[in-house]
């Protein structure tokens, strides 16, 4: 019980990787806000945190519209009392080659995956400071450290998420708050699950360890990070990938 009595606000937590760490930190004695924009999903991924014996609330929350999470936060204040952990998981693809990649789709990935970090974290640091503590874990990944042919927009958002953290660690560390990230290699997931044999095959001979991680495998460097053991952790980037960037 890790988490005991800890609230834990993990947006895009419907689904995939998102849901796994609602799971793992219910698993763990967390209270969870499920935040996602399809209701019906997030309603779904609470009754099962419900049915482990914790408190969940599922909310509606656009990352991109700061009023929006704002009024989201406020309602998770009035009906959990705190937010003493933050996910930042919400994040979408638009892939193409630079050269194809229209503005708009540039614009939606750097919206929700980067400016939906910063407005969670602005809506929710006011609350934690007063608190005097806080973990603030947000979701990167490999990609935003050795980019990608057709991600241009990905990898942009999430080496953006990389900096912002750091900066966030060292503007919060006084307060007691720690703020990490989390890059993740390939992972099972839905998307992947779609993708075509020989993609996949490809995909696992780039991993030393010759296979996909788990959304678990994720979901527990975050427990960690969300836990008294990761007290004097903050600023850093742990990747999840199975051996494919080694710094």
């Amino acid at each position: 019980m890790r988490l005991k009595d800890k609230v834990a606000l993990v947006t895009g937590g419907a689904r995939g990787i998102g849901r796994a760490i609602g799971i793992t930190f219910a698993g763990e004695g967390a209270d969870i806000v499920v935040a996602d924009v399809n209701l019906e999903a997030a309603q779904k991924t609470a009754s099962e945190i419900e049915g482990m014996g914790r408190k969940a609330m599922s909310l509606v929350m656009d990352v991109t519209d700061f009023q929006a999470v704002e009024e989201g936060i406020n309602k998770i204040l009035d009906k959990m009392g705190k937010v003493d952990i933050l996910v930042n998981n919400a994040g979408i693809t638009k892939d193409n080659l630079l050269l194809r990649m229209s503005p708009a789709d540039w614009d939606a990935v750097l919206n929700v995956n980067l400016k939906g970090t910063f407005n969670c974290i602005k809506a929710v640091s006011r609350s934690m400071i007063k608190q005097r503590s806080g973990r603030i874990i947000s979701i990167a990944s490999i990609i935003g450290l050795m980019g990608n042919a057709g991600q241009a927009n990905y990898a942009a958002s999430k080496a953006g998420i990389i900096a912002l953290t750091k900066t966030v660690a060292k503007e919060l560390a006084s307060r007691n708050i720690n703020a990490n990230a989390v890059a993740p290699g390939f992972i099972q997931t839905e998307m992947t699950a779609k993708l075509p044999e020989d993609i996949k095959k490809k995909m696992q001979e780039a991993i030393p360890m010759g296979k996909l991680g788990t959304p678990e495998d994720v979901a527990n460097i975050c427990l960690f990070l969300a836990s008294e053991e990761s007290s004097y952790v903050t600023g850093q980037v742990i990747t999840v990938d199975g051996g494919m960037v080694m710094a």
